[in-house]
């Protein structure tokens, strides 16, 4: 089973993250889901983000390197939306790390090196008229990593949400969900 560290989006630490972490935990994994807001959470993006820019971007990131201290280096990194960051930061730079999950973003690799760490497997997932993951670059980012890495994995689904994957807000997508729930239990059951 694996050990997973979870970052969520930009309304916070939501019920529908949670949710999502617990499933993990029902399938026998270790799971770690750190507040990255300090016990905030927003009722809109747009509140959640203000948020993230009077702290700063590298503060989210930092809170998030910081949560994955004392924890053991063979972790999977899933981050949804914004907590992205900090997973692909960690499964680039920290030694040790065994996969990656991206839900509904993605940065170039470039960002935190230049290149997608050898053996360190990577799954995304986004749908393909997400204003915000194929809107503003971020599917691109997914191909050209897809393209480079030895074991990467981009998934679409159809579809015009963001946060499609949390339960708890409007744009909660069941159907697409449950594929996404379908496909992340078995790439961590490949996790060795």
């Amino acid at each position: 089973m694996a050990e997973v560290l979870v970052f969520h989006h930009g309304h916070g630490l939501t019920a529908g993250v949670r949710a999502f972490a617990e499933q993990l935990r029902r399938a026998g994994h270790t799971v770690h889901a750190p507040d990255l807001f300090d016990g905030q959470a927003f009722d809109s993006l747009e509140e959640g983000i203000g948020y993230v820019e009077k702290a700063g971007f590298d503060t989210i990131i930092a809170r998030g390197t910081a949560a994955a201290e004392g924890l053991s280096a063979e972790l999977v990194y899933l981050g949804f939306s914004l907590g992205v960051l900090p997973a692909q930061k960690l499964a680039q730079t920290r030694p040790g790390a065994k996969a990656a999950l991206l839900l509904e973003a993605c940065v170039p690799i470039s960002e935190f090196g230049g290149a997608w760490p050898q053996g360190v497997p990577v799954q995304i997932h986004g749908m393909d008229a997400d204003p915000f993951f194929a809107g503003e670059g971020d599917v691109d980012a997914a191909r050209a990593l897809v393209e480079t890495a030895t074991d990467a994995e981009l998934f679409l689904y159809p579809g015009d949400r963001h946060l499609f994957t949390d339960s708890s807000l409007p744009s909660y997508d069941e159907q697409a969900t449950k594929q996404v729930n379908h496909r992340v239990l078995g790439f961590l059951d490949r996790i060795k």
